[in-house]
């Protein structure tokens, strides 16, 4: 496992292009977010996503998310009229993971078996910004949370005491935070708030 300790603020580029080298010849990446550490892989990377389900232990219906820099990507990825693009901007970055219609450039094991949806965050954190930014193009995101624990991982000994021959890529920037993202799903007529973690979702009230 390659572990990369980063400033939480101001992140060195060196170290985060090292991150960006593995993650594009497939490899999966802890990483932090401005809620828990999350883990990912690149979008189209199946083994990448199978290792990512197999260290969290989850099923087919998993919803998937995908996380991005900004909203430039959205049409690739999901279906938003004018005005929910507009919703959207207002309410981005935040801690909060949108469900949206995907688009068939979403692969089909990343959706929603029955709703077809798929989920976007764009986070405000500067490490996941950096990131995010250097690899030019958004990662599959999960939460770091393992089987049989109710809260997502947030120490970093803990992460590479349990992980370190699990994963390939630890980037570290410390002590994360406990706190869950919110979510709102905007898949249907109406929005519907599936989740209150830390993020605002005021505006889908």
């Amino acid at each position: 496992m390659l572990h990369l300790r980063v400033h939480p603020d101001n992140p060195q580029p060196r170290l985060i292009s090292q991150a960006v080298e593995r993650i594009r010849a497939g490899d999966v990446v802890v990483y932090p977010t401005d809620a828990a550490y999350a883990i990912g892989c690149q979008i189209g990377n199946k083994n990448a996503m199978e290792r990512i389900a197999q260290i969290r232990g989850l099923g087919a219906k998993h919803q998937y998310a995908i996380i991005c820099a900004d909203l430039s990507d959205i049409a690739t990825y999901a279906k938003v009229d004018n005005a929910m693009y507009r919703l959207l901007k207002a309410n981005t970055p935040a801690v909060t993971t949108y469900i949206l219609p995907a688009t068939s450039e979403v692969p089909r094991r990343l959706m929603h078996p029955k709703k077809k949806t798929i989920g976007l965050r764009v986070p405000s954190n500067p490490v996941c910004q950096m990131l995010l930014k250097e690899l030019g193009e958004p990662l599959l995101t999960s939460t770091l949370i393992l089987p049989g624990q109710d809260a997502p991982m947030d120490d970093p000994y803990d992460i590479e005491q349990l992980l370190e021959k699990r994963i390939d890529v630890f980037i570290d920037s410390g002590l994360g935070t406990l706190t869950t993202t919110s979510i709102v799903d905007l898949s249907g007529v109406n929005p519907e708030i599936v989740r209150r973690g830390v993020g605002d979702v005021s505006a889908f009230e």
